[in-house]
């Protein structure tokens, strides 16, 4: 790693020669498949934009200039060119390198959102800013990996259009190939003529004097220009932008340095808007991902042998859930999958080979996921809709006045839910149960164990009056926990599991896959001679009522949630007790913390927020020394 350790900022890349700046790009390369195949992350994506980030910090002046990387998963190259390649063996550790941009890591990293399709609308928002300022300098926005599938995109591609006179560069990473290179010296010669300011000269000059001239002036410009304009969208596939009112360049080999260096050059001598087609292949230069036709190893685990990634530990809940949405598909013609670009992530796979007429893929486009789903269900089907539990937030309104004003049957199952771990603050999964507590008819569930989840994706299908939600975290799914009893409550309501009674000093509420937490904690407690009864509600919102009249009998009552601890499970259970006027001495409600999570495996990270069972334990011996201390409290929880 001779010369990327010579390399402690972008300007040191200037100074390389062209031989110089290919071994770079192969040292990069290598360094990329040791680390992520070892440590897990974003592989894929990353080969493919070596030469690509190399050019963009050769050509602008990070800082000075503010580059924005939609998503910001294919941002490594980035961050070992802005002198952090010391630190990459820490990447995606605790305390060490983010797998996204970190504005504490960095003074380059603007945007840690890993969320997509938001770099356009920043870009815009920065270049707008800039020229308020009079700051010098060029936006630059990098987008690919399907993020111009997202809507918000072109809402924003809509508004620089509007003021195309901005030093606004946006760098498409084609990595899917969905259009076609152009070839040819000619294709090369018009992208260089439309983004100079000569020609552009030249087009007004040639526009004043025809039309100026009287009766076939005008015709004979509109001919000219006409022809031109077909001969362009004949050669590329730039009309779509041009009609916009951007210039539009490429495409261009984004793995031929130099050509992605001439275009980035003539794009920012432009000075205005401007739009660079670069052609990537994602995986680029590891044969192993190369060879993977599925994603081109997109998104690797950390595995034990450096070179390859690792494979799964046991079953995981996407996978069961979505051998359970298959055989409830196969059994019912109105089941339908809708999916945000997830088809695998979300565990849809199977039922798209087995009955591909019933998967539909709308691309990065939460919002449009959903009210689509709202027309299924109006037109008779029961649409299931498969998204990561951080990305259902996009699509909030769609949730209340698309879906649940209408009352409809549309069930959402929300992947990742809860703390997700290495991914860092915007993947963690906790604000669904607080958010959608405001969702008026919505029911929600939390399954503890495959047996849960095939049990409560039944009962979501079966509700036709209502929208319903199943959330799971991400990982291995657990060992079945057989319920000891249940508790139902009046009738048409739900019932709650016991999954252990050791005694009575307190009610510990298990929200999902918290369940295996808890019964350790319980055992724990056993052992320190505190008796507990460890329950589990299933369905969550609304409050069942079994639980209501369960926990006004306990003295002490502890729940534990994976989400946020503020507006969650257990603070709504608590007002369901003000309002039946029921108040145990001591009620704990134990949850995420309001706050972003640094990244860090998800069993630490449950630790740290209280969340493990030593920790749970820990809670409730407290509640009860406390209980014991005072008497019950009047009005207050």
């Amino acid at each position: 790693m001779e010369l990327l350790e010579r390399v402690k900022s972008p300007a040191d890349l200037r100074g390389l020669d062209p031989l110089d700046l290919d071994r770079l790009a192969d040292e990069i390369r290598a360094l990329l498949i040791e680390r992520v195949t070892r440590n897990g992350g974003h592989l894929g994506p990353n080969l493919g934009v070596v030469e690509l980030t190399i050019a963009l910090h050769r050509v602008f002046d990070s800082p000075r200039d503010s580059l924005v990387w939609d998503t910001g998963h294919q941002a490594y190259v980035h961050k070992l060119l802005t002198g952090r390649a010391a630190d990459f063996a820490t990447l995606r550790t605790r305390g060490g390198m983010s797998g996204y941009p970190s504005r504490a890591e960095s003074e380059h990293d603007l945007v840690e959102n890993s969320h997509a399709s938001t770099a356009l609308s920043y870009a815009d928002g920065l270049a707008h800013a800039r020229q308020t300022r009079g700051d010098p300098g060029h936006v630059v926005a990098v987008i690919g990996d399907g993020a111009l599938t997202g809507g918000m995109s072109w809402e924003a591609v809509n508004n620089i259009a509007a003021a195309p006179g901005r030093p606004l560069v946006v760098v498409i990473n084609d990595n899917a190939r969905s259009y076609a290179p152009t070839v040819g010296g000619l294709a090369q010669h018009l992208a260089a003529l439309r983004t100079s300011r000569g020609y552009e000269e030249f087009l007004e000059r040639a526009k004043y004097t025809l039309q100026g001239v009287p009766a076939v002036g005008g015709t004979v410009y509109r001919a000219l220009h006409g022809a031109k304009k077909g001969l362009k969208d004949f050669l590329t596939p730039q009309a779509l932008y041009e009609d916009l009112g951007l210039k539009y360049l490429g495409p261009v080999d984004g793995h031929d340095r130099e050509a992605v260096e001439a275009a980035l050059r003539r794009a920012r001598a432009f000075g205005g808007s401007v739009v660079v087609h670069c052609i990537t292949e994602k995986g680029r230069g590891y044969a192993p991902a190369e060879e993977d036709t599925r994603d081109r190893f997109h998104a690797v685990r950390a595995a034990p042998v450096p070179g390859r990634p690792a494979g799964s530990s046991g079953p995981t809940w996407t996978a069961a859930f979505g051998e359970e949405l298959l055989a409830q598909a196969e059994r019912r013609p109105d089941v339908v999958a809708l999916t945000a670009a997830m088809l695998e992530p979300a565990g849809l796979l199977p039922l798209q080979r087995a009955l591909p007429a019933r998967v539909v893929d709308v691309g990065i486009a939460e919002q449009h996921a959903v009210t689509c789903a709202a027309g299924m269900a109006m037109g008779g089907l029961h649409p299931v809709v498969c998204v990561y539990a951080t990305f259902l937030n996009r699509a909030f309104d769609q949730v209340i006045m698309d879906v649940a004003l209408h009352r409809l049957p549309v069930t959402f199952v929300l992947d990742r839910a809860g703390i997700t771990g290495d991914d860092g603050a915007s993947h963690n999964g906790v604000w669904d149960l607080a958010a959608l507590q405001a969702v008026p008819g919505l029911r929600i569930a939390a399954p503890r164990d495959r047996t849960t989840l095939r049990r409560q994706l039944d009962e979501a299908l079966g509700t036709e009056d209502a929208p319903t939600l199943l959330r799971y975290p991400k990982g291995t799914l657990p060992a079945d926990l057989p319920a000891l009893d249940r508790i139902t409550g009046p009738e048409g309501t739900t019932s709650v599991d016991v999954l252990a009674r050791t005694g009575e000093d307190a009610l510990l509420v298990a929200v999902g896959a918290l369940a295996g937490a808890c019964l350790a904690a319980a055992q724990d407690l056993a052992e320190l001679g505190i008796g507990c009864t460890v329950v589990d509600p299933g369905w969550v919102k609304p409050v069942p009522r079994a639980l209501v009249e369960l926990a006004g009998r306990f003295d002490v009552v502890v729940t534990a949630e994976d989400g946020l601890r503020t507006g969650g499970v257990g603070e709504t259970l608590a007002a369901a007790l003000r309002d039946a006027r029921t108040t145990p001495r001591e009620l704990r409600t134990l949850g995420v913390p309001t706050g972003f999570l640094e990244h860090a495996p998800r069993a630490e990270l449950l630790d740290e927020c209280g969340l493990s069972g030593a920790r749970i334990a820990e809670q409730v011996r407290r509640a009860v020394t406390d209980a014991a201390g005072h008497p019950p409290l009047k009005g207050a929880v």
